[in-house]
């Protein structure tokens, strides 16, 4: 009971502070929703306040009346979705190569996945201009989707690495004597066993490739029917007075995507950032 007593303060103060952390956490998204919901008045007021008494929808009827912004919402979904599961396929068979075979420069390849995730995105946007330039994809989606799926990779199969490497060899071997040829072996018994470190990784590539803005604004120049949500939002600043509730409102729009995926995966995804499964 008195080691009891002497946890009890100590968890209590944890439990306030992660609280407090979840509180400023939160605000933003909690401002940017309330701006969304409040009339142009209040939004411009000198003296903003925490909730509005007049929430209004104009700000969500610019946005979605918006021209194109159709089309601007199928092309991040598109491209987002993309990423997802070509960086997940190409990750899982990746980790499993690195993880169950022995090659020459296998330990160098491993090097050069986690020096690639120190280089920071600013100083490879040029280079990336120039080789979409040569291959011929500005101006589309392909030059969204292949930088992301390239930065996406290190990140995952690292992480997926761990999760393939948890797996005994044994249940491949057991698997090989009751029959089961590799490829039998790698889609129906590995796959579904890393599948939690798998969503674990689409969801930091659906984040990152959905809030794309750099890339978006560097190789996507004159053909404004393959932007993307992030670059819909433009339109909304303006020289002489930025519409904030548009621009909140539109932000809130972007969100909701978000918000669903992680539902969707949300169990597995615990799991996943939890660890690998044990022998």
């Amino acid at each position: 009971m008195s080691l009891l007593r002497i946890r009890r303060p100590g968890r209590l103060v944890a439990e306030v502070g992660v609280l407090g952390v979840a509180v400023v956490v939160a605000f933003p998204l909690y401002w940017m929703v309330l701006s969304a919901f409040k009339p142009a008045g209040e939004i411009q007021s000198a003296h903003p306040r925490p909730w509005t008494l007049a929430p209004s929808l104009e700000s969500f009827r610019r946005v979605l009346t918006q021209q194109e912004f159709g089309r601007y919402f199928v092309n991040s979904l598109v491209v987002a979705l993309t990423v997802v599961v070509a960086s997940a396929l190409i990750a899982f068979l990746a980790a499993t190569a690195v993880t169950r075979f022995r090659f020459r420069f296998r330990t160098t390849l491993l090097i050069m996945f986690l020096i690639a995730q120190m280089v920071p995105v600013e100083a490879l946007t040029i280079p990336l201009f120039f080789l979409m330039r040569d291959l011929g994809q500005l101006n589309t989606l392909g030059s969204l989707i292949l930088p992301h799926l390239a930065f996406s990779l290190p990140f995952a199969i690292w992480m997926l690495r761990g999760f393939v490497k948890a797996v005994p060899e044994a249940l491949e071997e057991q698997a090989q004597i009751d029959g089961a040829s590799r490829t039998r072996f790698l889609w129906q018994i590995l796959f579904p066993l890393v599948l939690p470190g798998l969503v674990a990784t689409s969801v930091f590539s659906f984040i990152s490739t959905w809030n794309d803005f750099l890339f978006a604004k560097s190789f996507l120049i004159s053909d404004t029917s393959q932007s993307t949500l992030p670059m819909a939002l433009l339109v909304f600043f303006k020289p002489d007075e930025n519409d904030w509730g548009g621009i909140m409102a539109g932000s809130t729009v972007m969100t909701i995507p978000v918000l669903v995926f992680f539902v969707l995966v949300q169990r597995r995804l615990v799991s996943g950032l939890g660890g690998a499964v044990k022998d």
